[in-house]
């Protein structure tokens, strides 16, 4: 039997964050390729337009990218006004990256012990 645990993302995946206007574009990768189908089954795009609800994020859409194990999320408004238009310290959105590597998920834990 396969005992699951709760881990942060940034355990088994990496991120960059790029940013257009009042939009931030998120890449999800997990480093063990066969853990593609766990977080294509985890990380939603409800889920993600949570974590940034709190910016006034309006929508997220999840772009799958199967053949390269990833995923690109777009995220609306979430840069209260973009680099131009907000006080916001990180207006770019380059930091967004790491609040997507701390959301938590359920991980099969023999996949945790992989090197």
């Amino acid at each position: 039997m396969t005992q699951n645990i709760e881990t942060p993302l940034h355990r088994i995946a990496h991120s960059r964050a790029g940013d257009k206007g009042n939009r931030v574009n998120l890449s999800l990768m997990p480093y063990d390729p066969a853990l593609y189908p766990l977080l294509a089954e985890q990380v939603t795009e409800e889920k993600v337009l949570a974590l940034f609800r709190h910016r006034g994020a309006t929508a997220c859409k999840r772009y799958d990218l199967p053949l390269l194990n990833a995923f690109n999320f777009v995220i609306d408004e979430v840069l209260e006004g973009g680099v131009n238009g907000s006080l916001n310290l990180d207006g770019h959105g380059k930091s967004h990256s790491f609040r997507l590597l701390a959301m938590t998920i359920e991980v099969p834990r023999e996949k945790l012990n992989r090197p």
